[in-house]
């Protein structure tokens, strides 16, 4: 792979592997969007900076999202199972002078409990080591965030420590709670859970 700057853009592929696809997210997918930053569990452990609280608010993530592609900093994929958006994973916070970034998912209410984030989560970690050439992952959720500790541990991202006050509080901005930090490098050996080749990627539409 080329050598990049952190000013490159990042061209999105269409990732197919474990029973889901990955693509971007498009302005019609708005609706869902909603429903996902407005899940009371994925308000009870997450904060974000700028709240989606319609639809235009999720539109507006989008478009965001768009713009994190073509700088290159962020790469955003809506999760799909039989053709239907069923949640979200992501690489934040990427930096290339580093060679890491920060990954981040959640799953809609009535996807929940099939392993969705787990093989999303895995799918997006081969593709950032292989196509874009990352080195390390990072994983934080907030202490006593269960199943985020446990498609860490099954997607091969080792436990590191507690962060303290390193995030917020539910629906706060003034306070603070601890993070569990699991990693991830390009050298680690697979997963045991995923031990099979690699899903094959293909190129996909311009973000």
């Amino acid at each position: 792979m080329a050598n990049t700057t952190a000013a490159d853009p990042l061209h999105p592929a269409d990732l197919r592997g474990y029973g889901l696809r990955l693509r971007t997210w498009e302005y019609a997918d708005a609706p869902i969007a909603l429903r996902g930053f407005t899940d009371p569990e994925f308000l009870r452990w997450n904060t974000p900076l700028v709240p989606v609280r319609d639809e235009a608010g999720a539109r507006d993530f989008i478009r965001a999202r768009f713009e994190g592609w073509e700088r290159g900093d962020t790469a955003t994929y809506a999760v799909t199972e039989d053709d239907q958006i069923v949640g979200q994973v992501a690489l934040n916070l990427i930096n290339r002078t580093f060679s890491n970034a920060r990954v981040g998912y959640w799953v809609l209410a009535e996807a929940r409990g099939r392993g969705v984030a787990a093989r999303a989560l895995e799918l997006c970690s081969r593709w950032a080591f292989s196509e874009v050439g990352l080195h390390r992952l990072e994983l934080g959720h907030a202490l006593g965030n269960t199943p985020s500790c446990r498609v860490a541990a099954r997607c091969g991202y080792a436990y590191e420590g507690t962060l303290r006050g390193a995030m917020f509080e539910a629906g706060q901005k003034d306070a603070f709670r601890d993070v569990h930090l699991h990693a991830r490098l390009a050298t680690d050996p697979l997963p045991d859970a995923f031990s099979e080749p690699a899903a094959a990627t293909g190129a996909g539409a311009g973000a």
